[in-house]
């Protein structure tokens, strides 16, 4: 359903829950359930190594466990994801994939490969409360919160992919996650922080992705922010500002009208402080509307000398929109007002944009 021009969702609307997996439980959680399910604790360890280092979740193919608890297990690895459509470009390296979860809400992920690294972005919610009027995923309105397992497996899903040698570039594995996919994932703060955990716990607990290279992004929830500085997790926090200004902000980031601009970068510069990590700023460049460089001008006085670095994004068109890409020249001129100030900035590369899996272009229809 999708949402008046402003309406904010903060609560998902309640919805029949996935089954327990696996990835949704600590190591101890899952010693727990195997000793419920009447086998040996240890046999979680066995369970995790296939799932998180072999990447499988075919019970059958699990030589080392008794074919008598083969079957029990296998009720800690239900199917999440059903994959609809597949979507590649870039010569196959970037991959955009429509999931249906179990209760048919669709979701997006997308895979990118590049030559030093493999990025995948995942989705937290199916839609997204927060109703930026630019993004796609915003004017759906918000379907359901996501599990830590759902989100996980986005990512195992990928890494499966990588590891069969289906990416063109030979085998290789997932190096960063960024949650800029659909939903904001702070309005599912507690399944977000579970599915990092899971990234980058070493194996078996966890995929054992390295902490830094996982970024969390929200359009400015303001208490959530200071909940993650104190995580102890040194993830990278990006902040979708895409204006310096509350006036403009209220209208291009509904949540702005709770917590203006500078409460967001206050917060943002103590979770800085905090995690010693810096703050990537996403803002993008939409036509007329915020690539003045005046307000370059003054987006480079509230961010200079910070722990920070300024992503511009060139807007990806949505179906209907009224707004689009700002001019070559007003990038340019954008760019060096911040350069001008000794802001890092830089402009972001549009990949999955032939595909709609570029930033604010996952809808999700099938």
């Amino acid at each position: 359903m999708s949402q008046q021009p402003g309406q904010l969702t903060f609560v998902a609307p309640r919805r029949a829950k996935p089954a327990r997996h696996l990835a949704d439980l600590t190591m101890a959680e899952r010693r727990a359930a195997v000793a419920e399910l009447g086998e040996k604790p240890f046999r979680a360890d066995q369970l995790s190594r296939h799932y998180f280092s072999h990447l499988t979740a075919d019970v059958a193919a699990m030589s080392d466990l008794p074919a008598a608890a083969r079957e029990k297990l296998s009720a800690l690895l239900p199917p999440l994801l059903t994959s609809v459509r597949e979507l590649s470009t870039d010569q196959g390296t970037t991959r955009k994939t429509l999931w249906r979860l179990f209760d048919g809400a669709l979701v997006e992920s997308v895979l990118m490969r590049y030559p030093d690294r493999v990025t995948m972005c995942v989705s937290s919610q199916a839609g997204c409360g927060m109703n930026c009027p630019f993004c796609a995923t915003g004017q759906a309105g918000l379907t359901r919160n996501m599990s830590t397992a759902e989100i996980v497996e986005q990512v195992v899903s990928g890494a499966r992919a990588l590891a069969a040698g289906e990416v063109p570039g030979g085998p290789g594995r997932v190096s960063n996650i960024v949650f800029m996919g659909m939903g904001e994932p702070m309005a599912n703060y507690k399944q977000v922080i579970g599915a990092v955990r899971r990234f980058v716990e070493p194996a078996p607990d966890g995929l054992g992705i390295s902490a830094r290279g996982v970024t969390v992004s929200t359009v400015g929830l303001v208490p959530a922010i200071g909940k993650l500085a104190d995580e102890g997790l040194p993830v990278t926090l990006a902040l979708s500002l895409h204006a310096p200004d509350d006036e403009l902000r209220d209208t291009l980031v509904p949540i702005n009208t709770r917590w203006k601009v500078a409460e967001v970068l206050d917060a943002a510069w103590a979770y800085a402080a905090k995690t010693k990590r810096r703050i990537s700023i996403e803002y993008a460049l939409i036509k007329d509307i915020n690539d003045q460089e005046w307000r370059a001008d003054l987006l480079g006085k509230l961010v200079k000398n910070k722990l920070v670095h300024v992503n511009l994004i060139p807007l990806n068109p949505t179906p209907g929109s009224k707004w689009t890409a700002s001019r070559p020249e007003d990038e340019r001129a954008f760019v060096r007002r911040l350069q001008f100030h000794g802001v890092p900035v830089t402009v972001r590369d549009t990949r999955g944009r032939e595909i709609d899996g570029a930033c604010g272009q996952l809808a999700a229809a099938e």
